[in-house]
């Protein structure tokens, strides 16, 4: 493992665990063996040659590895991503595309590349002597995030999202992954804060993604209260208040709605 304090490299399972405080982005290239996992609700399986980036590892469970399974990861800060990332509209659009699906396959030529661009942040990582340090760090991980887009484009098509969309798309997102709609989840909300219209707002949600804005804001609520419904310390009636529910019989129907189930069914 070679490990600076905005990134590590390692070819180890569990150095960062989905439960601490402090957030990583994970990118994993499955070097031989299989491994399947849950993210977001859904079951995936890795395979030699496949690439997974996990945005948020609070949404991946059950990390089921073959005996045989062998990887490279890149933990990395966000902040430090943020910093890495090329002024590019495409962000946008693959960060949406790997909240419903992770895992890329890659080629022959493009797994070839990205060891290479793991191994090249390894180098970097270890070579603290030199006088642009960061510089060298920054300037290895944009060209391995490029290499990244390139990655996805080439599998889920080109974006041709306009500026002003990419910008108001993140900003919606970045609400959500803040945690608002624990309090709100109405899409006027959302569309007053970013000084539009809500048909405006769910005109570019659709257009970005392939869905509106209210499957968004539903989709992390719902998310989040599957988290703590699998927390057995807490009541539904404090789960209720966390989400800001009028009342916990309105907080079972929306569980009914979108999990199929209600809660003391979804906990059993």
């Amino acid at each position: 493992m070679v490990e600076q304090k905005d990134i590590i490299v390692t070819d180890t399972l569990g150095i960062i665990r989905t439960d601490i405080e402090v957030e990583y982005l994970a990118h994993l290239l499955c070097l031989g063996g299989t491994c399947r996992f849950s993210f977001n609700g859904k079951e995936f399986e890795l395979h030699s040659g496949d690439l997974s980036i996990i945005r948020r590892r609070s949404l991946i469970e059950k990390i089921r590895p073959s005996d045989d399974f062998r990887c490279k990861i890149i933990y990395a800060r966000p902040d430090f991503i943020a910093l890495s990332t090329p002024q590019s509209n495409y962000g946008t659009k693959g960060q949406l595309s790997l909240f419903n699906n992770p895992v890329v396959h890659l080629t022959p030529e493009q797994q070839i590349i990205c060891k290479r661009d793991f191994d090249i942040l390894e180098q970097r990582i270890r070579d603290t002597e030199h006088r642009f340090y960061r510089e060298t760090l920054i300037n290895a991980m944009q060209t391995t995030i490029l290499d990244f887009f390139d990655f996805h484009a080439r599998f889920y098509g080109d974006s041709d999202i306009s500026t002003q969309n990419a910008s108001i798309m993140n900003r919606f997102l970045f609400m959500l992954e803040e945690g608002v709609y624990r309090q709100h989840r109405e899409v006027s909300y959302y569309a007053d804060r970013l000084c539009v219209t809500s048909k405006y707002l769910s005109e570019v949600s659709k257009k970005v993604s392939g869905y509106a804005a209210n499957y968004w804001i539903n989709r992390y609520t719902i998310l989040d209260i599957s988290r703590q419904l699998r927390d057995k310390s807490l009541t539904f009636v404090q789960i209720s208040d966390m989400f800001g529910f009028s009342s916990p019989a309105y907080f079972s129907r929306y569980v009914q709605q979108y999990l199929g189930v209600k809660p003391s069914d979804y906990r059993e």
